[in-house]
């Protein structure tokens, strides 16, 4: 006997979102009930594309008229508190997009009304479910490579897209762009440092190409690190060309490379590599799936389905999105204050 499908709402219909919504649409237990996009266009669009989906204008319309298992939030940052909190006084389970907001307090509160009402949050940190690096993590966890000593996770790209109404180039909406890119790797590095506990002192630099937004940084790079003497390396550059991730991690016993190439961030077909030496031979990892946000946003949908039926936890929880917008918030700060910032429990739920 077939079990009902967990139903998805869906708030947000630019660019990603609408891969959101072919992910959860292509699931086979998943159903897009609702779609929530602002303009007459995208609304046009999304009832187009998906002719079952019942489509709103406001996210209170979509909550109030249509009972939702998960809604799945793709909205300029900025929004996100005020979404998810009404999400969650409806009772229903969340998938935020990173980041969780724009403030440490609006993410603590996020994560505390969650637990209240007792709904399962789960952040946009989908490279957790890489066949790539979530392999990495694997790969640690077997402890094939000794303690972790170091890892530096970087990338070199092309201009951020603007955005609807260009709210990636709006600092007032986007916050940061530290907050984009960056918080993945953040996010990554502090998981393959788990073992290490958190961190406790950062130091970032950054640096914009353009003077009319001097706060927006083209290059950035921070580095944090742990009461052991675990230390990890973020770095990114938007005045590049494509699309080259780069993750080393160095340990007790060995080391490991991984490189991700593609014309894009959403290239279906990318080139990919996972080299691990364990301190006596080399070994070139066999990747059985595609590695790109494409591919793992599916994982991601499918570990939804699974969370809304009691079945898994979040691959990535509130307590992480906390962290990594915490350590984004705090490397902004540190930029202007041209200082290395000590990290307490400031970013505790």
């Amino acid at each position: 006997m077939s079990r009902p499908s967990v139903q998805f709402g869906l708030v947000g219909f630019g660019a990603w979102g609408q891969f959101h919504a072919k992910s959860i649409a292509d699931h086979p237990e998943a159903r897009l009930a609702a779609i929530v996009a602002p303009s007459e266009a995208s609304r046009t669009a999304a009832a187009k594309a998906y002719p079952g989906a019942k489509i709103f204008s406001d996210h209170r319309a979509m909550l109030a008229q249509v009972k939702l298992d998960v809604v799945d939030v793709v909205t300029p940052s900025h929004t996100h508190r005020a979404i998810a909190t009404d999400a969650i006084e409806a009772g229903c389970h969340l998938l935020l997009e990173k980041p969780m907001a724009l403030t440490v307090e609006d993410c603590r509160a996020i994560v505390r009304l969650a637990r209240e009402r007792g709904c399962k949050l789960a952040v946009g940190h989908e490279l957790r479910l890489s066949s790539q690096w979530g392999e990495i993590k694997r790969v640690i966890e077997r402890g094939v490579i000794g303690e972790p000593h170091y890892v530096l996770v970087e990338l070199s790209r092309k201009p951020y897209r603007q955005g609807a109404d260009g709210w990636r180039y709006d600092a007032a909406r986007v916050g940061s762009w530290v907050l984009e890119e960056p918080i993945h790797f953040f996010d990554l590095a502090r998981w393959y440092l788990a073992g290490a506990g958190e961190p406790v002192e950062l130091y970032a630099k950054g640096k914009s190409r353009d003077a009319a937004r001097p706060g927006l940084f083209d290059n950035f790079s921070a580095m944090f690190s742990y009461a052991n003497g675990a230390y990890a390396v973020v770095s990114q550059t938007l005045a590049a060309f494509e699309h080259h991730q780069t993750v080393k991690v160095a340990g007790s016993k060995g080391a490991l490379w991984a490189g991700w190439s593609g014309a894009l961030d959403r290239t279906l077909e990318p080139t990919a590599f996972l080299r691990v030496f364990d301190g006596e031979k080399l070994e070139n990892v066999a990747l059985t799936r595609h590695s790109g946000e494409v591919f793992e946003l599916r994982e991601e949908i499918a570990q939804c389905v699974r969370m809304a039926r009691g079945e898994a936890e979040p691959i990535a929880d509130g307590r992480d999105g906390l962290w990594s917008a915490g350590l984004c918030l705090l490397a902004e700060q540190s930029i202007r204050e041209g200082r290395p910032m000590k990290i307490g429990k400031e970013f505790s739920a």
